[in-house]
């Protein structure tokens, strides 16, 4: 089990909005899945706009959750593991 404590392994969002579940989706298709490009290959930039929009999206929601614990007492080393845990666990 200790591949489940890699740090590969950790959720970077919990609920992505509309536009990052269509731009992982994209991602993992490496083409264009909607919009007038449907279809076509994703270029090197287009899939790091992409990936650069998902990390923005996963540090947002983990600043969130860092403060939010902080804000409910939590110690800042709790704060971290709270942020980077995935929805349930």
């Amino acid at each position: 089990m200790a591949a489940n404590n890699s740090k590969y392994n950790k959720r970077r969002w919990t609920v992505p909005s509309k536009r990052a579940a269509g731009y992982a989706v994209d991602r993992k298709a490496k083409v264009h899945t909607y919009g007038k490009k449907e279809g076509q290959q994703l270029t090197d930039y287009e899939a790091g706009l992409r990936s650069g929009y998902l990390q923005c999206q996963s540090d947002h929601a983990g600043v969130y959750k860092y403060k939010k614990a902080l804000n409910e007492g939590k110690t800042k080393r709790e704060a971290k593991r709270i942020s980077q845990q995935k929805k349930g666990n």
